[in-house]
Order: C-alpha cells, then structure tokens, then sequence
C-alpha cells in the first residue's frame, strides 16, 4: 500500500485527525519522494517520543545501573570517517553491542569519564591537522582539562592520503593522548590510504570481535541501545547510489566563465541528476568519478610495452590493461607508494636509491604525474604488474554550487581547471581536465552526493550569515543564496569575494548583482588582488568591515568560509582573531574562545580544501 493510500483510509478509521489535518497531510505526502517520506515519518515518531513525558522517564530508569555501551566517534572531513563509523556501528550491533554513535563535534567532553569502550574514526588533512568536526576534542584530549580514563578500551582508525607527509597523523595523535591518559588499546591502529575499502572491513570485523567479549562481560543481559540526539535524521541521506554505486548522470553543460584573458579557467558544469532520486543540501559535495586522458594512457601503454589488450585483474573485476587504466586507476595524483612499487617492478636503481629518502621522494612526485613517472623511467613490463603498482582512482569532490529548491534535478560545480607546464607539456588535473577538455555535453559521468551537515545554513531563516569565498569558493554560497531565496529567507547576507580581475575573473557576477538589486544580497565587499599596485584580499576587506562584521556576530550571524585551508582560510581566522579582539574588548586567549564558542554552536563553519 502506498503512502497516499494510507493516509486516504485515515478518513475510514477512528482518527485523532480533523478531515482538513488530513487534506493537508494528504498533500505533502503526494508532493514527497520516498526518501523525504522516510525522513518525516522518522521526524514524526521523533517528536512523538520527545512529547511523551512517559519516554523521558523511561530513558532514565537504567541509569542507575546503566549498561556500558561502544561509544564510536568519528571526526570527518568528506564523509568517508563517517561512512566507516557509520559501518562499524552496524557490525557490532549486529553482534549484540550496545553502540553510541556520535560525531566529534556534538560530542560533550564531560562524558569521557563515564567511558569504557571507545573507537575513534578519523581522518586526516592538510599538513597533519585532523578535520573541522574533531579540531575540538583533538585539543581537548591536550589539555590538562583531559580526565584520567585509566581502564578504558580504544580503538583508532585513521584514514589519510600517503601524497601527503604526515599520512594519518590525527589517528595518531588520538591514539597516543587517549594512551597518555590511561587507555588501553585493544586494537592495533589501522593507518589506510585513499583505497581503504578493504583494509576498513577486515579492520573493523577484528575490532569487533576484540570488543565483543570485552563488552559482554561488563554488560548484564538486556542493556538497550541509548539513543543519540539527531542520530536517526541521517536516514534523511538515504540514497542507493554512493561512492561504491554512483549514478551515471548526463553532463548537460560546460561553460568558461573567466575572460578570455583570465590567468585562470574556471567552469560552470552543470549535471542533470533525472530519475536517480538524488537530493542534497545546500553545503553537501558532489563526488565525480572520471576518465583518464586516453593520449596519455597510450603513451603508458607504450613505455611499458605493452599492447593494451592484455586482461588484468582490477579488484573483483577483469578487463583491458588499456581500459583499466583509462577508467579504474589514478595516474595524475602522484603518491610515494606507486614510485615504490614501479621502482621494484623495474628494478631502476635510481628510483629505488629515491624511495630510500623521504623527503626527495616527496619534492620528486610533487613536481610529477604519475604519467611522467613512467615517460621518464620506461620498461617493459607485464601488465597485471603495472596495474598492481597503481591505486584505485578516487573520486573528486566539488562543493555544490546549486539548490534543488532552485534547480530541481540538476547538480552545479564551479570547476578551476587545473593546468601547469613541466617538462615540456601542458598538464592538467585528472577531473578538472576531465570535464573542461574531453569530456563532451552529453557524456555519461559516475557520480554520488557526499553530505556534509557540518556546513548548513541557519534553520531559523531570519539568521544573517556572512559568507566569505574567493575564486571558486563562491560554489557554497551561490547554492546558499538560492535556497535563502526560494524560502524567502528575510535573514540579511553578507558575501565576500575575491579573485586577481574585476574584468576578468568576477564569478556569477550577473547574479551576484541581481541579488544585490532584489535585496538577497545585503552587503558585497570585493577584493580583486591585482587590480591596484598593491594586492587586496578577502581578508583585507574583512579587517576593512571589521566593527560590522563584529557587530553582526554579536546579533547571531553564522560566520562561513570555503577556499584554501593552508592561506586565505587561515588568514581569515587570524583577521576574525583581531576583529574580535579590537572592537570586543578581548585578548588574544578571549578572542580564541569567542570563536570557539561560535564553532561549538555551529555559528562557524568552514569548507576548505
């Protein structure tokens, strides 16, 4: 029986419902998807419960003997920590454990002491940092603040990128604080790279069957799962495809929108999402999967000798040496493992005097593709061998530049192509190069929504927000003013904006001024860095505005970036720092927990890569 039927029979049964509570109930179910019908029907029971004063005091009785329960936190950056979490919860319920799932940032730090079973999730970037949601209780396990958990079991999985230098230093550090302070660890630490599938599953199977007698013998029988606030709103993402089953879409549009004489080439991709069912939020990434240049893969083919017919074996899955490489493996984003194994595979005495020195490892792929690689150490070599030397191809993820409120289904990217010159040849990004060059209008890409609920507009639409992204970091914010626009948001928006040329390089400038004239737009400050003798940044404008932008926090404005982490995000930081302090009467220590306040209450939110 469908949703709307059974809503229809509410009129043939004794309902606690008037005739016109259920016209109008009749209405939104038929306007609503099964996901959506999904997430209120658990929306619903939800508020249902928190109503009942019966379930407040039922929640309480076990406390006094209260059963210990696996508390798994996760602190991620892209969502793939959360997926992990998200797959160890499941394993060990399904054993029986009694699982707390709770992403770092909602995580109070007064319940560490309370603790016995604890598995950490986490990722790692930029130079070692751990993400937005865990940058909390990473500092707080620091601090003499910290209690003794002496008795207390933990696991650590970290997930990182070996492209980088410090691979999985977040996990470590989570490790080594939670040891510091008296915990044991039951598990060794899982330290996986970008292709982590895999070693995650056999990981966390281990970790469970570790944790299960551990658990079961604290536990007496019939300890209930404690419930987590907001935990069941994430059935709201709820989709078939995802980063193992994406979605083929139609690529519908491609188009520069940098001046011909822009030093940057930046692109509006427009992707139709009709018929998947796919819904996202403002604030969410969109997860692309490309094709590798087929030039440049036959020039591999080439170096290596091989004919590009050969069958290889990629996973579970046999093919084309030629294809694999086309479609399955990653060959533009350098990494110390493939020098490794293609130097052992060739036995070139070069690269492998290379991989003993860690740092001319990494200043020797930072300049290279994986392609150059092989151009410039060519030998021959059997094909399922050159294979085993490369990763699996991972994913892009492109904040969305789009609303559904406003696109319906359709998905927009704003997209800078990434081109450099070495060693005598353009090169290009292996997504960015992708859909600016080769990929045609029409063309059938794999893709999938990667949620992110820790950049969201306010839920009160009458919270001012300031938004600041330069270059393409305007992506977020074009989505956030659509959708402040389709609710009618009467919320005020601040947006600066940055890029080297007003003439140039000024992004969605025509809709930018159509939100100023219809009033979306409260204020605009640009900053064109190369427009006057002396380079002006978004951060320049920020110190600018100072005594508003502090004013307009005082009133309850969310304050967002999205850009570089490693430059404009940490200037911006440093900016707010001083804002803070010179018209909030606060030092330096003062400032810093301002801003950690507003973190904490998700009034300060970043997206940066």
């Amino acid at each position: 029986m469908s949703p709307v039927q059974l809503v229809q029979q509410l009129n043939q049964i004794a309902s606690p419902l008037s005739a016109q509570q259920v016209t109008d109930l009749q209405t939104l179910v038929a306007q609503l998807n099964p996901i959506q019908q999904a997430w209120v029907s658990g929306y619903l029971a939800a508020s249902a419960n928190a109503a009942m004063p019966s379930a407040q005091t039922t929640s309480l009785a076990p406390q006094a003997n209260e059963a210990s329960v696996l508390t798994i936190l996760y602190g991620s950056q892209t969502g793939n920590a959360k997926g992990v979490a998200n797959q160890l919860k499941e394993q060990a319920e399904a054993k029986g454990i009694t699982v707390k799932l709770v992403n770092m940032s909602d995580y109070k730090t007064s319940q560490l002491k309370k603790e016995k079973f604890i598995v950490v999730a986490v990722s790692t970037y930029g130079e070692g940092e751990p993400p937005e949601d865990a940058e909390n209780l990473h500092a707080f396990l620091a601090s003499k603040k910290a209690p003794k958990l002496n008795g207390v079991k933990v696991a650590v999985i970290g997930l990182g990128d070996t492209s980088y230098e410090f691979f999985c230093q977040t996990a470590i550090d989570f490790e080594q604080r939670f040891n510091a302070l008296g915990a044991d660890t039951l598990v060794t630490r899982a330290e996986l790279d970008v292709d982590y599938e895999e070693q995650a599953t056999q990981w966390i199977s281990g970790a469970v069957e570790a944790f299960e007698p551990e658990f079961k013998s604290n536990n007496q029988a019939g300890a209930q799962v404690i419930p987590m606030s907001g935990f069941a709103a994430a059935h709201a993402h709820s989709s078939q495809y995802n980063k193992q089953n994406p979605f083929a879409a139609e690529l519908s549009l491609s188009q520069k929108i940098t001046g011909r004489d822009s030093t940057k080439d930046v692109r509006h991709v427009e992707i139709s999402l009709e018929e998947s069912g796919i819904t996202y939020q403002p604030g969410d990434a969109l997860g692309v999967y490309f094709l590798n240049d087929e030039t440049l893969v036959d020039a591999a083919l080439a170096q290596t000798g091989l004919q590009g017919d050969e069958q290889v074996t990629v996973g579970q899955e046999t093919l084309t040496v030629r294809q694999a490489l086309i479609e399955k493996l990653e060959l533009t984003q350098s990494y110390p493992g493939f020098v490794e194994k293609y130097a052992s595979a060739t036995n070139n005495k070069q690269l492998l005097a290379l991989t003993e020195d860690k740092a001319a490892l990494r200043e020797y792929i930072e300049a290279r593709q994986i392609f150059d690689v092989i151009a410039q150490n060519p030998a021959k070599l059997d094909a399922q061998v050159l294979v085993d030397c490369a990763r699996k191809l991972q994913a892009r993820l492109y904040s969305i530049a789009s609303s559904q409120a406003e696109v319906e289904e359709e998905v927009h990217l704003t997209i800078g192509l990434v081109e450099f010159d070495a060693f005598d040849s353009e090169h290009l990004g292996g997504c960015s190069g992708y859909l600016a060059r080769r990929a045609e209008e029409g063309a059938s890409i794999k893709v999938f929504v990667e949620h992110n609920d820790n950049f969201r507009l306010p839920v009160d639409n009458n919270t001012p927000v300031i938004m600041v992204g330069p270059g393409t970091g305007i992506a977020p914010f074009r989505a956030f003013l659509q959708e402040r626009d389709a609710r009618e948001a009467e919320g005020e928006n601040w947006l600066f904006f940055g890029n080297p040329h007003f003439t140039q390089d000024f992004l969605y400038q025509v809709e930018l001024q159509g939100y100023v004239k219809s009033g979306l737009l409260t204020k605009i400050d640009l900053a064109f860095s190369r427009d006057q003798a002396e380079k002006v940044y978004v951060q320049d404008r920020l110190r600018e505005q100072g005594e508003q932008v502090f004013a307009w926090l005082e009133k309850g404005a969310h304050f967002y970036i999205c850009g570089d982490a490693n430059r404009m995000a940490k200037d911006v930081h440093q900016v707010l720092l001083e804002i803070v302090t010179t018209f909030g009467g606060k030092n330096e220590e003062q400032a810093e927990q301002y801003l950690k306040d507003l973190r904490s209450a998700n009034r300060y939110q970043k997206d940066v890569y």
